[in-house]
């Protein structure tokens, strides 16, 4: 482990890699160097990608990168793809959409598996992105699976939120629920050059407006991520909102928030994980009495919890 970190501290991709594979899997190594990199965390802007499926968002943060090292800003994407149903890994056409902009010493590119998590994530994704933070890179893209309409996590997770949206989906104003324009920071409609663009851009603004008690209304853009049309006020609204946190001082409440939601996350995921080994032991008893209809499922939801609470002692031990 000390190798790999010196190794990675000395800036190799190689240990970035493998590294992130231990994250990623959640082996005790990895796990102990989650703690050992934490401190150094903390200095990139980490930016959520979402939409539905087929707004283009990987075309768009290819674009993202190019435009951010024209400013000398180095990138890393950590792009959510759909899980194999063979191996169990990523189904890696983000990676394929961005294989030209990989090469570049400053560009970073790693395909995460969802494994059947929702709100379009992946369960180590937070961990990950705290990896490549401490690895130095400036801004940390973190881009969803195509996400639903009231799929919203990825804000808990971000400092800048940009929602993609395109026409041709539909009832335009069905895709805006009020969940996702008020976790937005930065609307996108991609694909402008296709017909309803414009219609999509004027829902938006009717939305907002319509929202009671809303904050600044998001800045809405278009772009052609094909061709680049677009994209340099995309990262130019991006720099800006984070740059409106910082002398707002909001920066440090919104990532306070976006690290008690990980907290959260990470301690929900363990109580799921010891409530799956005590429904395993489950007595037969408990079980017959459930389907005789003696015993409720919120009766025996209450016993569950009280048997994971006389357990925590333990495991503490």
């Amino acid at each position: 482990m000390s190798d790999l970190l010196e190794r990675f501290r000395a800036g190799e991709r190689r240990a970035l890699a493998r590294l992130l594979s231990h994250v990623e899997n959640r082996t005790p190594f990895g796990i102990q160097a989650e703690r050992e990199l934490y401190p150094l965390t903390g200095r990139a802007h980490l930016i959520g990608i979402t939409g539905p499926p087929g707004a283009g968002k990987s075309t768009l943060v290819a674009g993202l990168i190019r435009e951010a090292r024209r400013q000398s800003l180095t990138a890393a994407v950590l792009a959510v793809d759909p899980t194999s149903p063979v191996t169990g890994g990523a189904v890696m056409g983000d990676r394929i959409r961005m294989l030209d902009v990989q090469s570049d010493e400053g560009v970073f590119i790693r395909s995460v598996t969802g494994r059947g998590r929702g709100g379009g994530l992946a369960p180590a994704l937070c961990a990950m992105a705290h990896v490549l933070d401490a690895f130095g890179f400036d801004l940390v893209l973190l881009e969803t699976v195509g996400a639903g309409q009231d799929d919203v996590d990825i804000a808990r997770l971000a400092d800048t939120t940009v929602l993609v949206l395109v026409p041709g989906l539909g009832d335009g104003v069905q895709s805006l629920k009020a969940g996702t324009l008020e976790v937005a920071d930065i609307f996108v409609v991609n694909k402008a050059d296709l017909p309803g663009a414009n219609q999509v851009v004027r829902d938006l603004r009717v939305m907002q407006r319509l929202m009671v008690g809303a904050a600044e209304q998001a800045p809405i853009l278009s772009t052609v991520a094909t061709t680049g049309e677009g994209i340099d006020q995309v990262l130019r609204a991006i720099l800006e909102h984070r740059r409106q946190l910082e002398i707002h001082g909001q920066l440090t409440e919104r990532t306070q928030r976006r690290l008690l939601a990980e907290a959260r996350y990470l301690a929900l995921e363990a109580l799921a994980d010891q409530l799956d080994e005590v429904l395993e032991t489950l007595p037969a008893e408990d079980r017959a009495s459930l389907e005789t209809r003696q015993l409720d499922p919120r009766t025996l939801a209450m016993r569950l919890i009280e048997r994971l609470r006389l357990s925590f002692p333990a495991s503490r031990s």
